[in-house]
């Protein structure tokens, strides 16, 4: 599978406390660095989403997604990934296809269900319930999206005779799923258009789509590598960007390790120390060489169409943007 590749990066719009500066500045800078990315040859945004963060992680992706369409005119845009079971669909396809209005388009949504138990109780929803919420959400959204008027009585949702105007312009936005599990995995092959996660996953999402019935060469791959950069020098990158990619690790290791929801007991998704993070192998810095060879290989064996990659919380925007310029000068051209 020799498809063509393109990179993005994502935004979640923390303002962590050692680096604390106003709200409205990091948002103007960040969309600020939005736009400049599109010039620089990336051609995704993408915002996910979390709730009772005490460093601001982004709660509400689809406002900011709106700002990013406004600011920009080819860059593809979505969330990576939004939380689902949180929205009512109805609203949810309905903001989309506004969303898709604004950006002419270039929307395409990324979903999952969530692993943290708090975000639920924090909208007075049950946990355990949010798998089946999930497929409520999908079933009410695609039909919405494909132009029906749904009436839908489900356990969790109960519409009547809805539907959305006005509709978004390709009449359904491309969407992909997020997980790992296996049923996370059967339930990207049933409804998604492509699938939003993990290398080491694809082949377990290829088997379900064929027993499906349906060609795995046909959907999309879009695959996050949150903790990797290219520079000239992978060392002295190492020991000025790992200190901002540690705090996201770390966040992240407690979220994960509140509630286990995710299924993967490893101790590399654990809080460490930065020294330990910089010897543990999960940031990636790759010579421009490096990384194509990583990429070419990713791609003839997955099929993946973008890699997304992560501006980390901290980083000042004239660091970020001198790294993500060496990889749209190096990297980028090598797979137009």
């Amino acid at each position: 599978m020799n498809r063509e590749l393109s990179f993005g990066y994502l935004y979640d719009f923390r303002n962590p406390p050692a680096w604390h500066r106003p709200w409205s500045d990091l948002y103007e800078e960040t969309l600020d660095v939005v736009a400049w990315t599109e010039t620089a040859g990336f051609t995704g945004a993408w915002v996910p989403e979390h709730h009772q963060a005490a460093d601001g992680y982004q709660p509400a992706p689809n406002i900011v997604l709106g700002a990013i369409a406004a600011r920009t005119k080819t860059l593809r845009l979505g969330s990576a990934v939004a939380l689902a079971p949180l929205y009512h669909p109805v609203r949810f396809a309905e903001e989309c296809a506004v969303l898709d209005i604004l950006s002419g388009g270039r929307a395409e949504m990324a979903l999952a269900i969530g692993y943290r138990r708090r975000e639920y109780a924090a909208y007075g929803l049950e946990f355990g319930d949010r798998g089946r919420r999930f497929d409520e959400f999908l079933d009410i959204v695609r039909a919405l999206w494909a132009g029906e008027t749904v009436t839908y009585r489900g356990r969790h949702f109960t519409v009547e005779n809805a539907t959305i105007a006005p509709p978004a312009p390709r009449a359904r936005i491309p969407l992909y799923i997020g997980g790992f599990a296996d049923r996370a995995l059967d339930r990207v092959a049933k409804h998604a258009d492509g699938y939003f996660g993990n290398e080491e996953f694809c082949d377990l999402f290829a088997q379900k789509l064929r027993d499906r019935g349906k060609n795995p060469g046909d959907a999309g791959i879009r695959i996050q590598g949150l903790f990797f950069a290219v520079a000239a020098d992978p060392e002295k990158a190492m020991e000025e960007l790992a200190p901002y990619y540690h705090y996201v690790n770390n966040s992240y290791g407690v979220w994960l390790d509140e509630d286990k929801a995710i299924g993967i007991d490893d101790p590399m998704l654990k809080p460490m120390d930065l020294e330990q993070f910089k010897k543990s192998g999960i940031l990636q810095i790759a010579t421009p060489d490096e990384a194509i060879a990583k990429f070419e290989n990713m791609r003839n064996r997955t099929g993946v169409e973008h890699f997304m990659m992560m501006k980390p919380a901290g980083l000042p925007a004239e660091r970020f943007q001198e790294y993500a310029q060496f990889f749209a000068d190096t990297v980028i051209p090598a797979f137009r």
